[in-house]
């Protein structure tokens, strides 16, 4: 049994004494420290999709346009304007004052290097989506660039202002990949001084950032991001004052941890989604289970989504139907075949299907046990007796690739981009991660990508989610809230794009 989960209450009585003295150690030696549960495997943004990478992404390094998380505004930061020639052809105008954290000066050299560099195949890059829409980057002046696309992309802006930062050209190929990884620079509010592979970022304030930076300048110090992959040690060290913020807190944990003087929680929903994946081409056999339409209905009928979101989740969380986030442009939620929570539908479907006493089958997670577990009870319930392989995120993701992964639960946060072209284009548009290789799916959201009628680009999403959805090639879950805990010194505000802003943190 869980000490902290279970018995919060004797451990508060135990620390008090430690979690009141060191309480201020953050504040004391200007560090905050943040934990999670999980390490990129690679520091370079383009070369992770894990959230905790995304983070450290945005501390180190800078986009080319910013979009005000309280607004939806898109401002100037590493460009000073951006002007589109024609549909497929946007000249971007760069600022002239602007240093890498090495003294390096930044041009139009470093982003035509950063993205013609991505677009290679041979730099692995890992969302090949967030890129694949540019043709290539030209190089005008030392101030000036022109982004040549493949077709329009209505979405471009969007993009430059998420998962898109920009490297120093002369250090990156020094260094190389594996260098970058070990030592990376950027232009961003933070430095990433130190790397311990797995264990810890240690970041320092650029003191050199740039003023006119709509991020704003960086109050606190040093940051420090460490890995703690068991969540009651993660409780237990922010109570005693070793860590000064986490996150993904569960929810009986996160109330009690409320009744602490010293901490504060902060409840949001994110733009995350949960969902599971059911293999359905590639390398699995003709006969397994989820080849088969009813089965995968059969197991969309068997969990129930509402119980999960407001009994495990909670704080805000919601159903879903569809496989994207409801406020993303394209998330034409009403296409979707509806799912209600019926066992006994399931088990009928099993049983046409050719299952009338279920089977067994490996499942595979790297986050949320909690969820998982209730999943697998939803599965057991109707006859699918599931076994659980909980691995790393990149360890996932390239069995699943790889086509040796029958059934995955999955979250996805988008990158924290609007549209819905950051989720289902990812997985359903004939990419590395599209597991049903549907060509009409597929035609269709090729074509909505691209076009420049948004009345249009709604209606070929809602028939590609319509489609999706009827074939049961997911069964998506809930939209995820994240509980926040931190110490009660710090001023922290927590946004639905689940992009923790430490930048703009400070002591109190």
């Amino acid at each position: 049994m869980s000490l902290v989960k279970h018995g919060l209450s004797l451990l508060v009585a135990s620390t008090l004494a430690v979690s009141s003295a060191s309480a201020i150690a953050g504040k004391s030696d200007d560090t905050l420290t943040y934990a999670s549960n999980s390490w990129p495997e690679n520091i370079s943004p383009y070369h992770n999709n894990l959230r905790e990478g995304v983070i450290l992404g945005h501390l180190a390094w800078d986009t080319l346009i910013y979009r005000d998380p309280n607004t939806g505004k898109y401002k100037p930061q590493l460009a000073t304007k951006w002007e589109w020639k024609d549909p497929t052809h946007l000249v971007v105008n760069l600022r002239k004052d602007v240093k890498f954290q090495n003294g390096d000066p930044f041009s139009a050299d470093d982003v035509a290097f950063t993205f013609n560099y991505a677009l290679k195949p041979s730099s692995k890059v890992v969302t090949l989506q967030n890129i694949s829409w540019i043709k290539h980057v030209k190089k005008l002046d030392q101030y000036t660039v022109e982004f040549v696309l493949n077709k329009p992309f209505p979405a471009a802006i969007e993009y430059l202002a998420g998962p898109l930062p920009i490297y120093p050209k002369k250090y990156f190929e020094k260094v190389g990949l594996k260098g970058f990884d070990k030592a990376p620079i950027g232009t961003g509010p933070y430095q990433i001084v130190k790397v311990i592979s797995g264990q810890e970022v240690d970041m320092v304030k650029n003191t050199h950032y740039f003023k006119e930076s709509p991020v704003g300048q960086p109050h606190i110090g040093k940051i420090k991001f460490v890995v703690i992959p068991d969540p009651d040690t993660r409780v237990a060290q922010l109570m005693t004052g070793q860590v000064d913020w986490i996150w993904r807190v569960p929810s009986d944990q996160a109330d009690q941890l409320k009744q602490m003087s010293n901490l504060k929680v902060l409840s949001s929903e994110t733009m995350r989604v949960g969902f599971l994946t059911m293999h359905n081409i590639g390398s699995s056999e003709a006969t397994a289970p989820f080849r088969k339409l009813k089965v995968r209905q059969a197991v969309n009928y068997a969990i129930n989504r509402k119980g999960m979101a407001e009994s495990m989740v909670r704080g805000g969380s919601h159903p879903l139907s569809a496989p994207c986030f409801p406020s993303q442009f394209g998330c034409e939620q009403q296409d979707a075949v509806q799912y209600p929570y019926d066992p006994q539908k399931a088990k009928k479907l099993l049983a046409q299907a050719g299952y009338p006493n279920g089977f067994s089958t490996d499942i595979y997670a790297y986050r949320d046990r909690d969820y998982v577990e209730a999943v697998i009870g939803d599965l057991r319930k109707v006859g699918i007796k599931a076994k659980l392989h909980f691995m790393t995120y990149a360890a996932l993701r390239n069995k699943e690739r790889a086509g040796q992964v029958p059934i995955s639960f999955q979250t996805w946060g988008s990158y924290s981009i609007n549209d819905v072209s950051a989720i289902i284009s990812v997985y359903f548009k004939g990419g590395a991660d599209d597991e049903d290789k549907d060509k009409q799916v597929m035609k269709w959201l090729a074509q909505a990508d691209t076009s420049v009628k948004p009345t249009q680009r709604k209606e070929l999403y809602g028939k590609a989610i319509h489609k999706i959805t009827q074939n049961a090639y997911w069964a998506p879950l809930f939209t995820y809230s994240s509980n926040y805990a931190f110490t009660s010194d710090l001023k922290f505000k927590a946004y639905p794009d689940e992009l923790p802003r430490f930048w703009q943190s400070s002591w109190k």
